[in-house]
């Protein structure tokens, strides 16, 4: 079924993965499959987008998402969570303690940003927040595959979550960054976000992926450790911090 990948606008980065860039605010989504679960991480900007992915995902796998990871709480990476009826929700610790109480400002972000008021409305109403905390670093075996959520702290926002998917035969590893690297923009600091840590954050994604990994950015094209580690730089130059 890979083959069909580009058919429904994702872009196939190995063997059972892919990425697919949402339209409006170009946030992306990644799937990874293994023989018995289906990860995704982040779920879109509203529940209609949500259920784009989930149908995305089935078509293209012939079966469901069984986990998602949260790269971090602003509206466009998590509002399409409530989609995935029975997946396992994992996010970094702190998360769902905020997601749990902050739907009306997620509503609020999401409309300012443009999101249709309806659409705003529907996804604040059914906001669900992680299950499962990620304090330090957890594996997850999707079977013959595992992979590693990693919580590496507060930087663009106050709970910053990664994924590594390790490398295989014909596919490099991946890091999954969230909006800690964004290629089609300067990378956002918003109300919650911690500046000075947040070279240090990147220093942890490039440790985790090395130099030869693909490195997906919460929004833009994927880019190489070179990139990161500019990006790296320029935040310490315009934030501070080691």
């Amino acid at each position: 079924m890979d083959a069909s990948w580009e058919d429904f606008g994702w872009e196939r980065l190995g063997h059972g993965t892919g990425r697919r860039r949402l339209p409006v605010w170009d946030a992306t989504a990644l799937l990874v499959a293994g023989a018995d679960g289906v990860l995704l991480c982040d779920t879109g900007a509203s529940l209609r987008e949500g259920v784009e992915l989930r149908t995305q995902a089935q078509s293209l796998l012939g079966r469901r998402v069984t986990h998602i990871a949260l790269s971090h709480p602003h509206f466009d990476h998590v509002l399409g969570t409530a989609a995935f009826a029975g997946a396992r929700v994992y996010g970094a610790a702190g998360a769902a303690e905020l997601l749990r109480h902050g739907a009306d400002g997620l509503y609020a972000d999401a409309v300012s940003q443009g999101l249709p008021e309806p659409d705003a409305a529907e996804s604040a109403d059914v906001l669900v927040a992680p299950g499962e905390e990620v304090a330090g670093e957890r594996t997850l075996d999707l079977g013959g595959r595992e992979v590693v959520l990693v919580n590496v702290g507060a930087a663009h926002s106050g709970h910053d979550l990664a994924v590594l998917v390790p490398g295989s035969p014909g596919s490099p590893a991946l890091v999954f960054c969230g909006d800690l690297v964004e290629e089609s923009g300067e990378p956002q600091a918003g109300p919650d976000a911690r500046p000075a840590r947040w070279p240090a954050a990147l220093d942890r994604l490039l440790a985790l992926g090395g130099e030869d990994a693909l490195y997906v950015p919460g929004h833009g094209a994927v880019v190489d450790a070179a990139f990161v580690r500019a990006q790296r730089d320029a935040l310490a130059a315009r934030f501070g911090g080691a």
